[in-house]
């Protein structure tokens, strides 16, 4: 039988291979394996693989590889992704692998002091991580320097153009040296990704982990059918305090509103240990509650979509979608938190009916029946509704018509002469005789 892949069998250098051992990492994963060869040989690829798979190591390792040390500390690998979370942990992996490497990294995002990243700029870079937005501001002012960078990085792409950075990305490439490898890394590839590719990227080479949808085997996926908000939360508390196992908990909402809702609720009874993550909340508040969350402090940390590819937590137990995305892949994105550097993991899902069309656009990408289990029961089923579940009562809207007013009676008593107004040429001759008892005539002026 042939033995597994290692580290050792990649055209690694030394630095590299030590900064692995140390980490504890000994044996590729499929994206890495399948990326290296064709990175390294200077091809442009659009790599294709699931959240939890390895995929920032899978681009990591050749390009750290292939940095050449530089005097005037120019940037020259670009790494773009869509959330300033993101940045923040692609920085730090490039650290743990540069252990043993004379080697700058810089993360910019926006939020972030501005001036603060112009200065870390001006004192050298060889690794840029970077959302869009910031990326083109620093562009503009002058702060970033284009010319000697010879890879670019686009991670999670799907997403960026989900969040409307499109435009931002056009800018950056058309201000990118012409003469440089492009590397494309996504879970899912739609038109738009397609229409990227052919625009700005040089036949690029398409390597796929594994089919779009495909769920990953060590995640066990477990659903519940639920009527409402407030029995989710009876749910969620059961879970919570029979289920000991459940030691550190992301759980998935739709929208900004419900995660403060859902926080409101259980914030009393998980005082201290629990924290909740949107796209409104402060740039400290988010950067706070991840490390809260990864330092274990932290049991449980409601999350809305936006999170859901920034977000690279080791040991997440369980992964609750208190709410169905209405995507199906950003169900694939969410249960990706949990089972990562294959460890098990646990996916719940809590169904209501007006999640059945989303349930079964899931399941058909999936190609995967999701289990629904009988509802505890000690679950209270809660009769009341928050003003989202409440039902919309249309009424139709009658336009009323004011009745046509009657000629006459408008006034409750007749205007006197001097008061009525009517439309006639006046003889003021006649006037002044009839005031006067003779005309008046002015005399002209002499």
């Amino acid at each position: 039988m042939k033995n597994a892949m290692t580290f050792e069998d990649l055209n690694l250098t030394k630095p590299l291979l030590n900064a692995l051992t140390d980490l504890g990492y000994t044996t590729p994963t499929t994206i890495q394996q399948k990326v290296f060869s064709v990175m390294m040989s200077g091809k442009d690829v659009c790599g294709i693989a699931q959240t939890g798979t390895g995929k920032t190591f899978a681009y990591l390792l050749p390009t750290l590889r292939q940095i050449e040390f530089s005097k005037d500390r120019l940037p020259q690998l670009l790494i773009i992704v869509p959330t300033r979370e993101l940045v923040v942990q692609v920085v730090e992996e490039v650290k743990k692998l540069s252990v043993y490497i004379t080697l700058q990294v810089v993360g910019v995002y926006g939020g972030g002091n501005i001036k603060v990243q112009m200065a870390e700029l001006k004192q050298g870079a060889d690794v840029i991580v970077a959302t869009p937005g910031r990326l083109v501001d620093l562009a503009l002012n002058g702060s970033l320097k284009t010319k000697a960078i010879k890879k670019l990085v686009i991670d999670e792409v799907d997403e960026m153009l989900n969040l409307g950075f499109r435009t931002q990305l056009k800018n950056i490439l058309d201000i990118l040296p012409q003469k440089r490898q492009n590397l494309l890394f996504s879970a899912t590839i739609t038109q738009e990704v397609e229409a990227l590719m052919q625009t700005y990227f040089n036949n690029p080479v398409r390597i796929e982990a594994a089919p779009v949808g495909t769920p990953l085997e060590n995640i066990e996926q477990i659903a519940y059918e639920v009527p409402n908000f407030y029995t989710k939360v009876n749910l969620l508390d059961l879970l919570l305090d029979e289920n000991p196992d459940m030691n550190k908990v992301l759980i998935f909402v739709g929208t900004k509103k419900l995660a403060d809702q859902l926080f409101n609720q259980m914030e009393l009874g998980y005082l201290d240990k629990i924290g909740v993550i949107h796209s409104n909340k402060e740039q400290n508040h988010r950067f706070n509650s991840v490390r809260q969350f990864h330092e274990g402090n932290y049991k449980i940390l409601i999350a809305t979509d936006i999170i859901a590819r920034g977000l690279d937590v080791e040991g997440v137990s369980h992964v609750i979608n208190f709410d169905i995305p209405e995507i199906p892949e950003n169900y694939i994105h969410r249960i990706g938190r949990t089972g990562r550097a294959d460890r098990k993991g646990k996916a719940i899902s809590f169904f209501t009916e007006k999640d059945l069309e989303s349930r079964e656009a899931i399941e058909e990408l999936m190609n995967y029946r999701i289990p629904v289990l009988e509802n505890p029961g000690n679950l209270k089923i809660s009769e009341i509704l928050t003003p989202d579940e409440e039902p919309k009562i249309n009424m139709k809207n009658i336009e009323f018509k004011m009745p046509k007013r009657e000629a006459g009676g408008g006034a409750f008593h007749e205007k006197i002469a001097k008061n009525l107004k009517v439309n006639v040429r006046r003889d003021h001759a006649q006037e002044k005789m009839q005031k006067y008892g003779r005309p008046i005539k002015r005399s002209g002026k002499k």
